[in-house]
């Protein structure tokens, strides 16, 4: 028996075939072969084609067949993960009216705070811990603003997530932790957020049918199981956004266990039983994946939306005119040379869209303190790994002033986690234990499928043999060195008021 789980990010679409009487991953495809491209019409601006999303789940099944001789029929539910945030309207068929207005989009940051004033702060931190930001509410707010036509031929709202679940089944629907990412779950009384919907003046009829985020959800539609060598049988059993979904993949699910992850931005989740809102709008707050009536679990977000997208362009850059670009191993081997701080080089990884750690106001991105006749490429890569760790540390910082403490950081040993010289400033500057496991995105949205089809009787079963390949200590000699480093980057960073 197999469950399938797909990861549908911003920059590729991995998909995972989980063996579930062995218990692991048997084979995994990434797609396309470059990086999808991320659409900005206009300054500020991001958004992808849903359909292109589709076209390349599609190819990835096609290829587990031909390339890996995967027994399609055999797989009994998929699991989806998805990129957080983004707002997917179609028509009643399930056609997008738009491209998908994704997660790093920055247009809708000033109808999160006007919207925010105008229900009353007190308000929306007590119905969604917050305030509706950047998110889902705010975004939809903005095509009924600018786009009225499209607004009125929506018949769905829907994040990433769902639309591809859509197309697998031919149903509209949705989870409460995908509402939560949206802005619009009211935690208090633990249904759709209508006081913010209605303040907004959005439709609550276009919120689709809610459904748990683990269980048989929907069917495979007869004709897309025909088309792509399904079983009629199959179905959709598990979906979250992708961060739970890391979570998830780390088995992170009881107060005071923390993930991280650092791939197109880098990620500090940590989870709580408490409903916990930041009064300088932070951190987020959004239902776990395992969250239940007599069980709260939340998780608390702490992002940075430039992390590997930095170290993509980096190596791109210093990569220009070469036939290929330079492998990350070599760029790891360089920054390996030089040593803590960088020689003063400063590196400010915030060019990816407003920064939630700073209440999504524009921050200062880029290099400071470049000298020609000290730094060379190796600096310039090393500075740049230090800033994404401090700019994690950072969120660390804000989560430890609202309680949320742990010593031990669960981790993917993947994207900028393969780096050994990312991993040791990570160790040394958030001075916690690192622990990385042998599991992706994919793959536990395939776990996620198994528990939720009842493959698994609970979800410690279905991460009983989840790998840990490397712990790693922070080094006692070097605390104060990277402590003073971190806390001179701190210093410098710019906030436009």
């Amino acid at each position: 028996m197999y469950f399938l789980g797909i990861d549908l990010g911003s920059s590729s679409i991995k998909l995972s075939v989980l063996d579930a009487e062995k218990g692991k991953e048997i084979c995994v495809v990434s797609l396309p072969e470059s990086e999808m491209e991320i659409v900005a019409p206009q300054f500020g601006w991001a958004e992808q084609d849903p359909n292109l999303w589709w076209k390349y789940v599609k190819q990835g099944i096609q290829k587990l067949a031909k390339k890996h001789q995967i027994n399609l029929k055999k797989i009994s539910a998929i699991g989806i993960a998805y990129q957080m945030h983004g707002l997917v309207l179609t028509d009643e068929n399930l056609h997008p009216l738009r491209p998908s207005i994704i997660w790093c989009d920055s247009r809708a940051v000033s109808i999160g705070e006007e919207a925010f004033n105008n229900i009353g702060q007190n308000e929306c931190r007590q119905e969604i811990l917050g305030s509706p930001g950047n998110f889902t509410a705010s975004k939809l707010k903005w095509v009924k603003t600018h786009e009225a036509e499209n607004y009125a031929k929506a018949k769905y709202m829907m994040l990433p997530g769902d639309f591809i679940a859509a197309k697998f089944s031919g149903q509209a629907q949705t989870t409460a932790t995908g509402l939560s990412e949206a802005a619009l779950w009211n935690f208090s009384a633990g249904k759709i957020a209508d006081g913010v919907l209605n303040k907004m003046g959005l439709s609550e009829e276009l919120i689709p049918e809610i459904v748990p985020c683990f269980g048989k959800q929907a069917k495979i539609h007869p004709k897309i199981a025909e088309e792509l060598g399904l079983s009629p049988e199959t179905v959709i059993s598990y979906r979250a956004g992708d961060q739970p979904n890391n979570a998830l993949s780390l088995n992170v699910l009881h107060p005071g266990e923390i993930a991280t992850t650092a791939g197109t931005s880098a990620v500090v989740y940590a989870v709580t039983d408490k409903d916990i809102s930041d009064e300088q709008g932070r951190i987020n707050t959004f239902l776990h994946v395992n969250n239940q009536a007599d069980q709260k679990r939340n998780g608390i977000l702490g992002i940075i939306n430039g992390s590997g997208i930095l170290y993509q362009w980096l190596r791109k850059t210093i990569s220009l005119g070469c036939k290929e670009l330079l492998s990350y191993d070599l760029l790891n081997e360089e920054a390996a040379k030089v040593g803590p701080g960088s020689d003063g080089l400063r590196f400010y990884p915030f060019g990816n869209g407003a920064e939630r750690i700073f209440n999504n106001r524009p921050v200062n991105s880029g290099i400071e303190n470049l000298n020609f006749n000290i730094h060379k490429p190796a600096h310039l890569i090393r500075s740049a790994c230090e800033g994404i760790v401090f700019a994690m540390n950072y969120g660390f910082d804000v989560m430890k002033s609202l309680g949320i403490n742990g010593d031990v950081v669960r981790a993917g040993k993947g994207n900028l986690f393969l780096s050994p010289i990312f991993r040791e400033i990570f160790c040394n500057t958030t001075q916690a234990n690192l622990q990385l496991y042998k599991t992706s995105g994919a793959e536990g949205a395939a776990r996620g499928a198994a528990f939720g089809f009842g493959y698994y009787n609970d979800l410690n079963e279905a991460f009983a043999n989840l790998q840990i390949l490397e712990s790693l200590e922070p080094k006692k000699e070097l605390k104060d060195q990277f402590e003073d480093i971190y806390e001179n980057w701190k210093q410098h960073i710019k906030i436009e008021s």
